[in-house]
C-alpha cells in the first residue's frame, strides 16, 4: 500500500464574484504521507482556509473547482456525492478549528457532545461515555469522568482546545486537519497543545495537516512545510531545509519577520512591504514581483514554475534557474 494518504494535484479553485472570478487557489500540488505532519504557512489571504474547505468539500455556493484532483487514499474527493463525503468527514478526516471558544455547543454538556460524535458507533451509551472519558484523559483533562457533565463555559480556553482535539480524534481518523489551533492561546498553552498533538499523532499514527502563520510552531511540530502565497504554492520541502536554506524570497522574508529570528532590539519590527495582489485581477508574471527586492526582468512577464531543486525541495522562483530569459 502506498504511504501517500492525501494527494493534491494541480488544484484550481475560483470564487465567482460580481468583479469576475477570484482565483483563490491555482495549480496547488503537494501530498501528505501516513504518519506525517505537514505544515501549511502563509499570510492571511494566501488560500489556507480555501484549501481546508476544498479538502472537506465544505465550500461556499459560489465556489468552482476549475481543475485538478484531491485524492484521499487514492480516491478523488471532488466527484463524490455529498452522502459519501459526510461518511468521510469525522470518520476518516477530522478537523480542529481555530477558535476554541466557538467550537462547542454552549447549551450541551461536553459529555453529550462527545456522545453525539459517536452516532455511527454500535456501542452502548455506557461504552461511548467510557470512550469519551478516555479521550479527555488522553489530551490531559484531569478527572475526565466527572468533567463530562460540565458545560463548555466551565473550561478555560486551553482546556476547550484540548477537548476539541479529543473530539476530532474520537473516531481515530487517518487525517487530522488542524486549522491554526493555537492562535487564540497564550504562549504557555501553545507549547502544551503542540506537545499534546505530537504525542497523539504518534499514539494514533494519523497524519496531520497543520495550518498556521506562526513559523515557530511550524518549525517545532512539522516534518515538511508548504509555503503558500496568493493562492499558489511557492516553496515546499523538509522543515529543516526550508528554515535553514529557503530558496524563495517570500519564504526568506517570512522567516526574517518571525520575532524568534530577531537578534537585536529594535523599535520597529520587520515587515514585508506591499500587499497580497488582487486575486480577481492577478498581475502578469511572478505574483510576488511587486514586493520582491530581488526581482529580475523576466519576473514581469513569466510565471516561474515550481521546480525541484533537490530531493523533496521545490521552489517557484527564477533566481533558482541557471538560465533566465529576460
Amino acid at each position: 500500500m502506498s504511504d501517500t494518504l492525501l494527494q493534491i494535484d494541480n488544484l484550481g479553485v475560483d470564487y465567482e464574484t460580481a468583479r469576475g472570478d477570484l482565483k483563490a487557489l491555482r495549480d496547488i500540488t503537494f501530498d501528505v504521507n501516513r504518519g506525517e505532519i505537514v505544515g501549511i504557512v502563509g499570510e492571511s489571504g494566501c488560500g489556507k482556509s480555501t484549501l481546508i474547505s476544498s479538502i472537506l468539500r465544505l465550500t461556499a455556493p459560489n465556489t468552482r473547482f476549475r481543475q485538478g484532483e484531491i485524492r484521499f487514499k487514492g480516491q478523488d474527493l471532488l466527484p463524490l456525492s455529498e452522502r459519501r463525503m459526510r461518511a468521510l468527514r469525522g470518520e476518516d478526516i477530522s478537523i480542529v478549528f481555530q477558535d476554541p471558544m466557538q467550537t462547542h455547543n454552549p447549551v450541551l454538556t461536553i459529555g453529550q457532545q462527545m456522545l453525539d460524535i459517536q452516532h455511527r458507533s454500535k456501542a452502548s451509551k455506557a461504552e461511548k461515555r467510557a470512550r469519551a472519558a478516555k479521550m479527555l484523559g488522553a489530551v490531559g483533562i484531569p478527572d475526565p469522568e466527572a468533567r463530562l457533565d460540565q458545560f463548555p463555559h466551565e473550561f478555560s480556553g486551553g482546556m476547550r482546545q484540548r477537548i476539541a482535539i479529543a473530539m476530532a480524534l474520537m473516531s481515530e481518523p487517518d487525517l487530522l486537519i488542524a486549522d491554526e489551533p493555537t492562535t487564540a492561546l497564550d504562549a504557555t498553552l501553545e507549547v502544551q497543545i503542540i506537545e499534546r498533538l505530537q504525542e497523539l499523532q504518534q499514539q494514533f499514527d494519523c497524519a496531520i495537516l497543520f495550518i498556521s502563520h506562526h513559523l515557530g510552531v511550524i518549525a517545532e511540530l512539522c516534518d515538511r512545510v508548504v509555503v503558500m502565497y496568493a493562492g499558489a504554492v511557492i516553496e515546499s520541502g523538509d522543515v529543516r531545509e526550508i528554515f535553514h536554506n529557503p530558496k524563495h524570497p517570500y519564504t526568506r522574508r517570512l522567516i526574517d519577520c518571525d520575532p524568534g529570528h530577531i537578534k537585536t532590539r529594535a523599535r520597529v519590527l520587520p515587515t514585508i512591504p506591499g500587499e497580497v495582489p488582487d486575486l480577481a485581477n492577478l498581475p502578469e508574471g511572478c505574483i510576488f514581483r511587486d514586493r520582491c527586492d530581488q526581482a529580475l526582468p523576466c519576473c514581469a512577464h513569466q510565471v516561474p514554475p515550481l521546480t525541484q531543486l533537490q530531493e523533496g525541495h521545490r521552489a517557484a522562483c527564477w533566481l533558482n534557474h541557471e538560465e533566465v530569459s529576460a
